[in-house]
């Protein structure tokens, strides 16, 4: 019996992976990523070199990411079927090998990797190697502290309702927002409604090369999907 087994790369830079990850993807005969169609995949570029020539390579091209919006339920429908679909080929894999799949950041923090993890569990054993995430990369990119003495640090999407963005920015010390990409005017309008936009730092592609670290006042955009805005706390110091 073989596993399946989620690996963490970390936020970016193949020097911030764990010893752990770097041996198991080294070594891997079978190695998994996500990817949208027609690109190389994220994941898959963060280990360039480090593939075994031999191994085999398995692409799991998303069949939809903006095409439809989110709240749509074809959106829904169509995905949980690509991640049936790729449950019964991993589960298929690990009967009688270790199959690797490769993660941006941690499994765990909003990793896809969760959604097989769910329809993996009875059918097959399964690993996690977690990881830096890649907020944790972006605003040691900032060099400042995120957090101080016992500051709230709260996690928002862009993704999410303009209203509800400005809301919970208001309502926080420090914060970190990601998926930014497209809706990044949106997020521009939350802050100036929470009176947060003059503090907020932008830091594109963190870690990895081409990183840009900018005041989101200075940002005009477009920026890209590999986006993390970035607001330090200011709680008790010695």
């Amino acid at each position: 019996m073989g596993k399946v087994i989620c690996v963490g790369l970390g936020p970016g830079d193949p020097e911030l992976m764990s010893v752990r990850a770097d041996r198991l993807i080294r070594g891997a005969q079978d190695v998994a990523y996500f990817r949208k169609a027609g690109r190389a995949g994220q994941a898959r570029q963060i280990v360039n070199g480090m593939v075994r020539e031999d191994a085999r390579e398995h692409a799991m091209e998303y069949p939809v990411t903006t095409e439809i919006p989110l709240d749509d339920p074809e959106y829904n429908r169509i995905l949980s079927a690509f991640y049936e679909d790729w449950a019964d080929r991993l589960e298929a894999m690990a009967k009688d090998r270790d199959v690797i799949v490769l993660c941006e950041g941690d499994p765990f923090f909003y990793g896809s990797f969760m959604h097989l993890h769910s329809r993996l569990q009875g059918r097959a054993e399964v690993e996690i190697v977690p990881a830096i995430t890649g907020m944790s990369g972006c605003w040691t990119a900032t060099d400042q502290p995120i957090t101080w003495g016992d500051d709230v640090l709260t996690v928002l999407m862009a993704t999410l309702p303009e209203d509800e963005l400005a809301r919970r920015a208001a309502d926080t010390d420090a914060l970190i927002v990601m998926k930014i990409g497209r809706n990044l005017p949106k997020l521009k309008r939350a802050l100036e409604t929470a009176g947060r936009a003059q503090d907020t730092w932008l830091v594109e592609r963190g870690t990895m090369p081409g990183q840009k670290v900018t005041r989101l006042s200075e940002t005009e955009g477009p920026v890209p999907y590999f986006t993390i805005a970035v607001i330090h706390g200011n709680g008790r110091r010695p």
